[in-house]
């Protein structure tokens, strides 16, 4: 999800990707987490390294930058997270430790970021420590290259959803995607972070009420994408037992100039041979050619490194955490046998469209334009068969601009991610959603005047979580599904299942559950039919 003020950045210093893959809220001065106030009576808990001191917050207990590895600096600097060194005074745990090293709006290492980020953040029910709660590990998005987990303030889905909730930073961006040839783990630095972290959800969940055997991998866009990652991850197994992928589907992807004006077709996944290609050239551009080149890089400046973030953006297959591309492995069924939720908005490409209506307005002869230079001249003129702008003069904004949003949402978006579904349903429990709700307010603050937002990438955040730095004021409706969603998102984490006295039956796949308190509430919805999967399945 893009950040408040994208618009206004989006052709000043902010690189190109990373106003167009954005996937979580990054504030323009990243987040230092929930806002709690200690006191005398605070919980202490014993982690296998050592005493943490957390905060009563009501119905929940929070521990915040809680260390998972040792920071990844200097020599340090990639290579494989390594486990922390245990303490024994108690450990204040009432704030998040800092933002893995991102970029700000001049080009420079954001506040609050750092090279040592390797922290997670615990929240649960502050009733009965005993219990043996599911367990929901959380990874936020950022386009592989920004966000914190501390962005997600989880207490209301712990305590209303009777759940621990750990979010969790893993290194972005050039720190967690680098490859070089001569550094093992090319490429997947930040992958063996999360795996890193739920080792240590193994460990310690029993002492936060939670239960290591019944762990669930959660994540959102770029975070989806990386629980995909582990999903076909051959050291990831055991490590978790439900996965739920939000808006990250393991087949995403997007034709080119789709993501942003002038974009080449964007994918999740990158051989490693061509990540380590791009290494030994950033390399030998920084001055660190030749056998020293990681010695000489791990000397190198956070800030001199941070220029490389658009490099490298995208986990490397063909390496020991992906030995396949996931697609493939999706494909031959080379995934864990765990149940799965996955789905996504239905206007997921709104945000995205609407840089190109920012830009420039988008009326019939742009667009006709815009879908010859994406699928050219003959199939653009199916796609404009297939979405007139007349099927969207109902709505406020212009038609031409919502047809526009509406290909880049199916062809990228849903299509890819229905496909996944129907892969993984051969072999696993499958669950999947579509987050409809059109009335979400647009607190991310960068959609232009008369662009309806509608259901936009990111906008189911809100109804889960309380997002660091926004306000999300939700109407009664909403706040209802919200709290529907919530016992959904925890029925699922503690059996494997959605489904839960009280709330309207959710079927597994080929079934799909839309989400939505404005139109009929929680039902369910043809989605081959509503995006026009089986016309993009078909295309040449």
């Amino acid at each position: 999800m893009a950040e408040p003020g994208m618009g206004r950045r989006w052709r000043t210093a902010t690189p190109v990707w990373a106003v167009v893959a954005l996937v979580t809220v990054s504030l323009s001065v990243p987040a230092v987490g929930a806002s709690v106030t200690t006191g005398e009576a605070d919980p202490v808990v014993q982690t296998d390294l050592g005493p943490v001191r957390g905060v009563a917050t009501g119905r929940t207990e929070l521990y915040q930058g809680i260390p998972y590895a040792q920071p990844p600096t200097g020599p340090r600097r990639w290579r494989p997270p390594v486990r922390p060194r245990p303490w024994t005074a108690v450990r204040d745990a009432s704030k998040p430790g800092p933002a893995c090293a991102q970029l700000d709006e001049t080009g420079g290492v954001a506040a609050h970021s750092s090279e040592d980020c390797l922290y997670l953040n615990v929240t649960g029910p502050s009733r009965n420590r005993s219990e043996r709660r599911p367990v929901v590990v959380y990874l936020h998005g950022g386009a592989f290259s920004s966000g914190s987990g501390s962005d997600f303030d989880a207490r209301r889905m712990a305590a209303t959803g009777d759940v621990v909730v750990v979010t969790v930073n893993s290194r972005l961006g050039v720190f967690g995607f680098f490859g070089h040839p001569g550094m093992a783990g090319s490429g997947t630095y930040a992958l063996a972070d999360q795996r890193a972290a739920l080792r240590w959800v193994r460990a310690n969940a029993r002492a936060f009420g939670g239960d290591p055997g019944n762990v669930t991998l959660m994540g959102e866009s770029s975070g989806g994408a990386s629980v995909c990652a582990q999903l076909v991850s051959p050291p990831a197994a055991g490590l978790f037992h439900r996965a739920i992928i939000q808006s990250g589907s393991c087949l995403q992807s997007w034709p080119k100039n789709v993501m942003g004006p002038g974009l080449d077709a964007i994918s999740y996944w990158a051989p490693r041979t061509a990540v380590q290609a791009r290494g030994a050239a950033a390399a030998a551009g920084l001055g660190c050619a030749g056998p020293d080149g990681p010695a000489c890089l791990r000397r190198t400046d956070t800030r001199e490194l941070l220029a490389l973030n658009g490099q490298f953006v995208t986990p490397a297959f063909g390496t020991r955490a992906l030995p396949t591309d996931p697609v493939k492995a999706l494909r031959t069924g080379a995934f864990h046998r765990v149940p799965v939720m996955q789905g996504n908005t239905r206007d997921e490409h709104r945000l995205f469209g609407s840089l190109f209506e920012a830009e420039e307005p988008i009326d019939d002869a742009r667009y006709r334009a815009l879908l010859a230079t994406s699928f050219g001249e003959r199939m653009a003129r199916r796609v404009y068969v297939r979405y007139p702008p007349r099927a969207y003069s109902g709505q406020s904004g212009s038609p031409a601009a919502l047809a526009w949003a509406a290909v880049g949402t199916d062809v990228g978006w849903v299509c890819p991610t229905l496909a996944a579904d129907r892969l993984m349903a051969r072999h696993v429990p499958v669950f999947s959603f579509e987050f409809a709700e059109p009335n979400v307010p647009d607190f991310l603050g960068i959609f232009p005047e008369g662009y309806p937002p509608g259901a936009f990438h990111g906008s189911e955040l809100p109804l889960l979580f309380d997002i660091e730095g926004t306000s999300v004021p939700l109407d009664p409706a909403q706040r209802n599904l919200s709290e529907s969603m919530i016992m959904y998102w925890a029925a699922f984490a503690a059996q494997g299942d959605p489904n839960r006295a009280g709330l309207p039956r959710w079927p597994g796949f080929p079934a799909t559950q839309s989400l939505d308190s404005a139109r009929g509430g929680i039902s369910q919805t043809d989605l081959a039919a509503g995006h026009h999967c089986r016309f993009w399945a078909s295309r040449t």
